[in-house]
């Protein structure tokens, strides 16, 4: 089984369509799940998948087998997702069903929601992609930098940035974090 997916990669190094339709069919997936984690739009990640997957197969001389497809992808696909958050400017909403004191007044958590989110919105790209899976999709900071291209010490500082921009953001707006 370890020979045959090391002959896959390689086969798509070499440039073989039938591997890289192999590697689309057994990754689809979850780099669907890497790039809706960052855009957080199914729609937006649909389309940015395609858009890897078609850098994936532009790139294929470049892969190096012995460094395995997953983080390699996974990299390229959050390249593709920055890229797509640096020319579009997202409405995104956090998900409703974040949990709330059951006290709360659904008028105040709505608008604490509302503020939030506009807040991330203003994050530079790069401070938001990793607070978004550092923080709100609880990704390992191993996997979030090798994706980022950058080291487990950048990702930390990327999330310390993101968060001091954050609460200093819901502070000008009252909102004390």
């Amino acid at each position: 089984m370890q020979n045959e997916a090391s002959n896959v990669l390689n086969e798509f190094r070499q440039g073989s369509v039938a591997a890289f339709e192999t590697l689309f069919r057994v990754h689809q997936r979850a780099v669907y799940g890497w790039i809706l984690r960052i855009v957080r739009n199914p729609a937006t990640a649909e389309d940015l998948t395609v858009e890897t997957f078609w850098r994936i197969h532009r790139a294929h001389a470049r892969f190096q087998p012995l460094h395995g497809f997953e983080g390699w992808a996974r990299r390229i696909a959050t390249h593709a997702a920055l890229d797509f958050l640096r020319t579009t400017r997202l409405e995104t909403e956090l998900p409703a069903d974040i949990p709330a004191p059951p006290t709360a007044d659904p008028a105040v958590s709505a608008e604490l929601r509302s503020k939030t989110a506009l807040a991330f919105q203003r994050l530079p790209p790069k401070l938001r992609i990793a607070a978004i899976l550092s923080v709100v999709e609880e990704q390992p900071g191993k996997d979030v930098a090798e994706a980022l291209g950058i080291s487990v010490a950048a990702d930390k500082l990327r999330v310390f940035r993101a968060l001091r921009l954050l609460r200093k953001d819901l502070a000008s707006q009252g909102i004390t974090p």
